[in-house]
């Protein structure tokens, strides 16, 4: 089975699947001698580890990594780096009367079709529990990044229909992010979203919403021209994620009602942080001897031609409603008859802020 791996020179693998023993990843291409700890790895697990209350699933794990290989003394050594984080909170029961039946909005019958077989329960590697070893190999990436001053910030912008104000709009707080269920930038509307995936989840049914990401320090022309540009691949990995059906950078898809001259991101000459109107522009880049520019707004979502702008890199996720909801569906058993099913087990009602 092919398909496990992203990356071409920091990569990373994924393994396991939701009832298995045990979940992770393995991340070859990290250079040598960067700082990371256990503890940079688990704070990010920690985030995204089920049982949270709210929106997310019942299903209560510790989600506490073990490094098996790549690290010493709180430095990565340049060799692969293997972590594995347990499952020990499965209730494979659940799904016994699944084995059967086809789960709507879930790759059961799908996946039976390529392979002929599949682990049921809880959808074994299809389901949102791999993305745990992604979480760890993310801590990896993080540490690397700060080496060049890039940061990411990411949070849930719109759920069950409410959409929370954007970045710069007043009442956008990044503070409020990590402080409320949904991880939204605005108390108000995490509480309205709130309020109507409550009354779903009363009825047995599901949210989805938007998720939406900023990339600061990132150095112009980074990405490749014509298959690797930047923004495509970071599409093949968010489309990768389990529930994500559509991605848009900067305006997105609003850029199709715009005019040219409308959509074009004016560009200005680049000047030192906090230098008053008139100072002398930076000089051209020594490499290259390119003027340096910087850009009066950013529809762009700070890609142009495939290749990083140096304005902040900008993207948004729609994700889909949760597909295991209690509401009685319409399904198709292995023996080829129609079912009336209704599907237990312990399931977030919103994903958005566990892909935050």
């Amino acid at each position: 089975m092919a398909g496990n791996t992203l990356g071409k020179w920091f990569t990373v693998t994924t393994f396991g699947e939701s009832h298995g023993p045990a979940v992770g990843c393995v991340v070859d291409g990290c250079p040598a001698g960067i700082d990371l700890s256990l503890e940079d790895i688990e704070r990010e697990t920690r985030r995204r580890r089920p049982g949270g209350g709210g929106p997310s699933s019942g299903r209560k794990e510790d989600d506490r990594p073990e490094i098996l290989s790549g690290i010493f003394e709180g430095k990565t050594l340049g060799t692969p780096i293997a972590i594995v984080i347990r499952n020990t909170n499965q209730n494979s029961g659940d799904y016994d009367e699944l084995k059967d039946l086809y789960r709507p909005g879930h790759a059961d019958w799908t996946w039976e079709m390529k392979y002929g077989i599949r682990d049921h329960r809880g959808g074994g590697r299809t389901s949102g529990r791999e993305t745990a070893g992604r979480v760890a190999a993310g801590a990896v990436a993080k540490a690397l990044l700060r080496r060049y001053g890039v940061s990411v910030l990411a949070w849930t912008s719109a759920a069950a229909g409410i959409s929370a104000p954007k970045w710069g709009e007043d009442g956008f707080d990044i503070g409020e992010i990590e402080k409320n269920a949904l991880r939204m930038p605005c108390a108000e509307s995490a509480g309205a979203s709130l309020a109507i995936i409550g009354e779903r989840k009363a009825h047995g049914d599901s949210s989805g919403g938007l998720v939406s990401c900023r990339v600061e320090g990132l150095a112009p022309g980074m990405g490749s021209p014509v298959f690797e540009k930047l923004d495509a691949l970071l599409s093949l990995a968010m489309l990768s994620i389990g529930a994500v059906k559509g991605i848009e950078f900067g305006s997105g898809f609003a850029a199709a009602a715009l005019s040219g001259s409308e959509c074009n991101d004016p560009l200005l000459r680049a000047r030192e942080a906090g230098a008053e109107a008139g100072a002398a522009p930076l000089a051209p880049d020594p490499v290259c001897r390119t003027p340096r520019a910087a850009f009066g707004s950013n529809n762009s979502g700070g890609v142009l031609g495939g290749l990083s702008t140096g304005s902040p890199l900008e993207f948004t996720i729609a994700v889909k409603p949760t597909p295991s909801v209690s509401v009685p569906q319409k399904t198709v058993g292995r023996d080829g008859r129609e079912r009336d099913l209704v599907v237990g087990g312990r399931h977030d009602v919103c994903i958005c802020p566990r892909i935050v």
